[in-house]
């Protein structure tokens, strides 16, 4: 598999903007902080990094579907269904280290 490091590196710009944008609204809106004196909830976090992962995904279907009726170039439907395959791999990847995190709490001794 071949993951473009310029890809990479906006998916992961857009998700420090998502954090930070999260903090920002999480204090205008007199929200608690975390644990370790942050603004943003981890919730509010999350919910955002998935919000933009369907977002990547709406996008690549959009063009795959310019594609068929001639509107689009084929260098953006490649582009945009590389976003979006990048974006899954994360979304995947994330949801297996909480598994991990998870089963790893479960066997601990009480």
């Amino acid at each position: 598999m071949n993951i473009n490091p310029t890809n990479a590196a906006a998916a992961y710009t857009k998700a420090l903007d998502a954090a930070a944008n999260a903090g920002k609204s999480a204090a205008e809106d007199g929200a608690g902080a975390v644990a370790g004196g942050g603004d943003a909830k981890f919730s509010d976090l999350l919910d955002n990094a998935l919000n933009s992962a369907v977002e990547a995904g709406k996008q690549g279907e959009t063009t795959a579907l310019k594609s068929v009726t001639g509107d689009a170039a084929l260098t953006d439907i490649v582009v945009a269904v590389s976003n979006a395959e990048v974006t899954l791999q994360t979304v995947v990847a994330i949801r297996d280290k909480v598994i991990d995190a998870y089963q790893e709490i479960i066997r601990m001794p009480i």
